[in-house]
């Protein structure tokens, strides 16, 4: 089912055929009794819709994120809501917006959403989108649940907001798992701008927390030739390398290290991200460790292969944040239905704060302090796919309490 008014009016009407069927009288009632009952049913008022705004990206450059998690959102609205697309008899109308990847405009929509009346946004990759979106739903009093966005600085930023995805430190302390770090070296390899530094931090507060002595190598973003720095990384000879690594001179970075005998000698671990970078990682592929968030096969549980086969029989493919976009959905399902409808914003926080429930990635909880969505991480691998490319295999899950991230404190 796509989440469309278009197809959700469909259903309704179907639903609503359903409903009479039901409510109709048996061949014993009476000839008054049915005439009252059929009287009531058509006098009763149809619930009004209930409106969600999705703010993401489906242009710029985090169209392909954006396109993902749109279909694990449609595939969840369908599981969460039986197929429906209702909640308590009232239609969910989605209203989806192209963020464009720019932050002023993602605000201008959501400004404009909330001023249509709508109590429920969520939505978008964009770390800095996630945050000036926080801050609209905190000043509006609305629910907003972001998207695959990473940044740590949403988990604990106020009552309003909620995360579908995961979170920086939780692909930091997943990195961890791979080594005991107690007293070794870890090494961060990384650019050296926003990205990279927030990686360092995030590194030092988690597995400089758990005993890892953390020393980087940061890299400027103009150079085009790292064998140098791949050298210091071989001298350093740590327990292991943490890489943060973005943008289109990954494949150098990668050949220098293989050819510096970094991936040889020492543990390497870097995140592996959509099915578009499998290839990137060259001849290096099979000596690293992956971190990761999500691939299909990741996993084997109900609800994994049911959003699976939404996507798929709607032509999608399910990808690295399709789960985020299925959970959002969930998350907002679950909310309207304790709250009885949208217009009580408090009981819909309330319904979510230290929610535990199943997704496609196993079992997830919001935390009720401060909305970190607590959930299973994975060790993998890559491996020859046979056909000259390469394809992620399950090396371990790691629980989601193992990795949950520190408690955030009251902003």
């Amino acid at each position: 089912m796509r989440v469309t008014k278009k197809s959700l009016a469909l259903s309704l009407g179907v639903a609503s055929v359903l409903t009479v069927a039901a409510c109709a009288p048996s061949t014993s009632d009476t000839g008054g009794g049915q005439a009252e009952t059929s009287a009531a049913a058509e006098e009763a008022p149809e619930a009004e819709p209930i409106n969600i705004g999705i703010i993401t990206s489906t242009t710029g450059p985090l169209a392909a994120y954006g396109e993902t998690y749109v279909d694990g959102f449609e595939a969840g609205l369908d599981y969460a809501t039986d197929g429906t697309g209702e909640v308590g008899g009232a239609e969910l109308v989605v209203e989806f917006q192209d963020d464009g990847g720019d932050t002023d405009r993602a605000v201008t929509q959501a400004r404009d959403l909330i001023g249509q009346g709508y109590t429920i946004i969520g939505g978008t990759a964009s770390s800095g989108i996630a945050l000036s979106l926080a801050e609209q739903a905190e000043q509006n009093e609305v629910l907003y649940v972001s998207g695959p966005a990473a940044t740590d600085a949403l988990s604990g930023i106020n009552d309003y907001t909620f995360r579908s995805g995961r979170q920086s430190l939780q692909d930091v302390a997943t990195a961890g798992s791979f080594v005991d770090v107690e007293g070794q070296e870890v090494l961060v390899l990384a650019q050296d701008n926003a990205f990279g530094q927030g990686n360092l931090a995030a590194v030092q507060g988690v597995l400089g927390g758990k005993g890892a002595e953390v020393t980087s190598v940061m890299v400027p973003e103009d150079v085009t030739e790292f064998t140098p720095f791949a050298a210091q990384v071989r001298d350093a000879a740590p327990t292991m390398v943490f890489v943060a690594w973005a943008g289109a001179t990954s494949g150098a970075m990668w050949q220098a290290l293989d050819q510096q005998g970094v991936l040889d000698d020492i543990t390497v671990v870097t995140g592996l991200g959509d099915a578009s970078t499998f290839g990137a990682y060259g001849a290096a592929s099979e000596k690293i460790d992956f971190l990761n968030h999500y691939f299909p096969g990741a996993t084997d549980n109900e609800v994994n292969a049911a959003m699976i086969e939404h996507v798929e029989a709607a032509g999608g493919t399910p990808d690295l944040f399709t789960p985020d976009g299925f959970v959002a959905a969930q998350m907002i399902v679950h909310a309207i239905e304790e709250a009885g409808g949208a217009n009580d914003v408090d009981a819909m926080i309330a319904a979510l704060e230290g929610w535990s429930f199943d997704g496609p990635k196993g079992s997830y909880t919001i935390r009720e302090s401060d909305h970190a969505l607590i959930q299973p991480m994975f060790q993998t691998r890559l491996v020859s796919d046979g056909a000259g490319g390469w394809a992620p295999e399950l090396v371990a899950e790691v629980a989601g309490e193992d990795v949950a991230p520190p408690e955030a404190a009251a902003q």
